[in-house]
């Protein structure tokens, strides 16, 4: 079957005054117009092509790589608007729409988005959607605490960056974790800080939790969770006691416990540590 909206490799099947028409494993044809057709080719061969739909609605083939395919995200420039909505330069002859409805504020010519292709599913058509987050979702999360994980920068809050994790779940980085400069479509690298129990994920720039600390602040991690998220110990225990439970010095204690504070992993309390 042939995808629309994404790459397909085809075998060149024969060639007409139009161009080359290409086929997949079970025989389906699309046309890759003479513009596209490479100097040098030889029936047979397989070629890697971008297929989307033409300004008739028909799928064609095409060598040119646009800047967005079904089921990504990413930041696309408004072209022109219509009546019906905008245009998006995806990098392809024929423009990406963004009907009204999809909108999540009007767009301007001129005016950078950051959008989620899709087909639409009463047309057929592709289409592009700046309502990002219906497209995400934390209902079954495919993550869990201290993962790494590919973050795009969504749009800004009153407490913090709302990010899109893994191109499926939504996240936020809280303002006290963000030390740069950060535009909407940025992609970067982050960490999974937190999972709330309603799934809502906190993300962290690079890299962080006890897998990258020191340690002595790991250990104190595997102890807490082997201890049901507990420790009976405090600044002002015995550094006998802290050493017969975690083999370490008070002095060490205390500055791993400060290293876990300061990154919202534990919570300091009269009795002892909790984790977060």
């Amino acid at each position: 079957m042939i995808k629309i909206g994404d790459y397909n490799t085809l075998e060149i099947i024969r060639e007409t005054e139009q161009g080359l028409y290409l086929a997949d494993e079970e025989g389906n044809e699309v046309l890759l117009p003479n513009r596209y057709v490479p100097e040098a080719f030889k029936i047979w061969e397989k070629l890697e092509v971008f297929v989307y739909l033409d300004n008739e609605e028909r799928p064609v083939a095409v060598t040119d790589k646009p800047h967005i395919k079904v089921g990504e995200f990413a930041v696309l420039r408004c072209s022109q608007v219509s009546d019906y909505g905008a245009f998006l330069d995806w990098g392809l002859l024929k423009e990406l729409f963004c009907p009204f409805k999809e909108q999540a504020f009007k767009m301007k010519r001129g005016g950078w988005y950051l959008v989620y292709c899709y087909v639409d599913e009463k047309t057929g058509r592709l289409a592009a959607s700046s309502k990002t987050n219906h497209f995400l979702s934390n209902k079954e999360l495919t993550v869990q605490q201290f993962d790494e994980v590919d973050i795009i920068v969504s749009h800004p809050s009153d407490i913090g960056m709302n990010v899109i994790v893994n191109n499926i779940h939504s996240g936020l980085i809280f303002k006290d974790d963000i030390f740069q400069d950060l535009s909407i479509g940025d992609r970067l690298k982050g960490m999974v800080k937190k999972v709330r129990p309603d799934n809502k994920l906190d993300i962290s720039l690079g890299q962080i939790g006890y897998r990258n600390i020191e340690p002595n602040a790991e250990a104190i991690m595997h102890e807490l969770e082997d201890n049901g998220g507990y420790l009976n110990l405090t600044d002002k225990s015995d550094p006998e006691t802290i050493k017969e439970v975690l083999q370490m010095s008070k002095k060490n204690f205390k500055k791993a416990v400060g290293s876990l504070y300061k990154q919202r992993l534990i919570e300091i309390k009269d009795d002892g540590i909790y984790l977060v």
